[in-house]
């Protein structure tokens, strides 16, 4: 399982919304029935729907759950549960108990990361999560990003195995939440935010469209899914609804992001980030969004530098460089001897070199120097010298330029000066983790007051509880899918043009910064 350092938390409390009239996907409801009797003698099935009826209106019985209903009704004295399933134009028993256990509901809200997998186990009765668990993604074996899990899929069997793989991610993660068998059949519906080509993967759909000119995937909202048809380990007819996707690289996780943000509903202009193996970038207000998508690279996972990793025991994760003697101090993840330097350690050596001037504004070094020392050999677990080299930082200038690129072409395509976005949300690790200041300082966030930069956390898993318990939440979050407007870089030659030019820090327009400019005139 992930160090506890790397799992993502639910989401920043200041933007945490509230769910006080929860409406969740599944309802437990304890039923006092009459025994059959000369005055009543209706068929079993139909007292259970009718007494049903009465409260929720249209309530259908599949066939397989018919035959549990006699048996059940009669060794609890006409005392029982029902659990009902939410199908949108109606309601489904999917669940039938002895006794009263309504208070025992429970749902998953899960997000399914290139990388990592996250599950959240909620009290459906009160909103809470209970507790979480997270992994690493086992697709990984398979293709450390979307494209080459994309070119794995068309491999013979490549497509099951992939399936396989992420649900057995899945379902260990479960097992971890619920150890005992018995207690995952209590589990009555889960929601997932993933992007479009993990929920192809998980539903066994072919992405191979996703990647391929005109970049169409094979399905944007695929409805309420019966956990036992995709194979996840929990209640067999518990329904797990996959927030919608926009298209090819704009999945139900970036919807969940917007969800979470509010932007959507804000008069003001915002622009929403996340940057992981992918990036997605949204900009707008309540009357309009546009958005678009791109392989970003795991610059921020560690896996573009030489001694990269990801957040783990021993990554360095804070680095702060003495401007005039070059100094390193540096903190590690549970203070173990370093192994390497994850996503939050770059930021900040970058910012650090950029600001002490070992590199200059194009991002290279000065001096003839080729490479910078983080970590002493002496003091690394490996017994060798932990540094960043030339190459390392072009790497990662490729991932910040990509970035900074897609955001002028969404803004220019709008036209939408700097000067008018009002808040910037950064969501995942990308969100949680990186310093804020060190992140302004290299570009990858914009340079606005500190208190507009919000950090929303796992917004994904937080968009997955939130539609898991609202029935309101899964009809805005398909309303947002709706209102976007979706950007396809791939067949936009202007990209290319931009990012060739955006691999400066922190920006090729330094009086967008104007923070980092005061602190280089301070420094020199």
């Amino acid at each position: 399982m992930l160090n506890q350092k790397e799992t993502p938390i639910i989401l920043a409390e200041q933007v945490q919304t509230s769910l006080s009239n929860l409406a969740p996907l599944t309802r437990k409801v304890f039923l006092s029935l009459n025994p059959p009797s000369s005055l009543d003698n209706r068929a079993d099935v139909d007292q259970v729907r009718h007494m049903l009826e009465r409260s929720f209106g249209s309530v259908s019985v599949p066939r397989e759950i018919m035959p549990k209903v006699p048996g059940t009704c009669r060794s609890a004295d006409w005392q029982v549960t029902a659990t009902l399933a939410d199908i949108g134009c109606g309601w489904k028993l999917i669940d039938l108990e002895p006794g009263d256990t309504s208070r025992e509901q429970f749902g998953l809200a899960i997000d399914i990361g290139t990388t990592t997998v996250v599950v959240y186990l909620v009290d459906l009765c009160s909103g809470e999560v209970l507790r979480h668990a997270a992994d690493y993604n086992d697709q990984i074996m398979m293709g450390e990003d979307i494209l080459n899990r994309i070119r794995y899929a068309a491999e013979p069997n490549g497509l099951a195995q992939l399936q396989k793989a992420v649900l057995n991610t899945l379902n260990r993660l479960i097992k971890v939440l619920c150890p005992l068998p018995m207690e995952t059949s209590k589990i009555t519906a889960a929601a997932i935010g993933a992007n479009t080509t993990m929920i192809h993967l998980l539903l066994g759909l072919d992405p191979a469209s996703i990647c391929r000119a005109p970049y169409t995937p094979m399905i944007n909202n695929p409805g309420l899914i019966p956990a036992r048809e995709i194979g996840i380990d929990i209640h067999s007819l518990a329904p797990v609804y996959c927030l919608p996707s926009i298209g090819s690289y704009l999945g139900g996780d970036v919807i969940g992001g917007i969800l979470v943000s509010g932007m959507h509903k804000q008069p003001a202009i915002s622009l929403f980030v996340d940057i992981g193996t992918n990036g997605e970038i949204v900009l707008g207000n309540e009357d309009w969004l546009v958005a678009c998508a791109g392989a970003a690279g795991p610059a921020l996972e560690g896996g573009v530098t030489t001694f990269g990793m990801r957040a783990e025991p021993g990554a360095v994760d804070h680095v702060s460089i003495d401007p005039k003697t070059g100094w390193v101090e540096y903190s590690t993840i549970d203070n173990l001897p370093a192994k390497g330097i994850c996503g939050s350690g770059l930021v900040d050596t970058l910012a650090g070199l950029f600001l002490g001037g070992f590199i200059n504004r194009s991002a290279r070094f000065q001096n003839g120097q080729n490479e910078f020392v983080i970590v002493p050999a002496h003091e690394a677990a490996e017994g060798e010298d932990i540094v960043i080299s030339q190459v390392d930082i072009n790497n990662f200038m490729a991932t910040k330029g990509a970035v900074n690129a897609a955001t002028d072409l969404l803004m220019e395509n709008v036209g939408c000066p700097w000067q008018e976005i009002s808040h910037f949300y950064a969501a995942g690790a990308f969100g949680q983790y990186l310093p804020i200041e060190s992140a302004v300082t290299i570009g990858l966030y914009p340079d606005l007051p500190r208190s507009a930069i919000l950090r929303l956390g796992n917004s994904s898993g937080e968009a997955a509880r939130q539609v898991l318990l609202s029935r309101t939440k899964r009809l805005e979050a398909e309303a947002i899918a709706e209102k976007v407007t979706y950007f396809e870089l791939n067949a936009n030659a202007a990209f290319m043009d931009k990012f060739v030019g955006s691999k400066f820090l922190p920006h090729t327009d330094l009086e967008r910064y104007p923070s980092v400019n005061q602190r280089l005139q301070n420094h020199f």
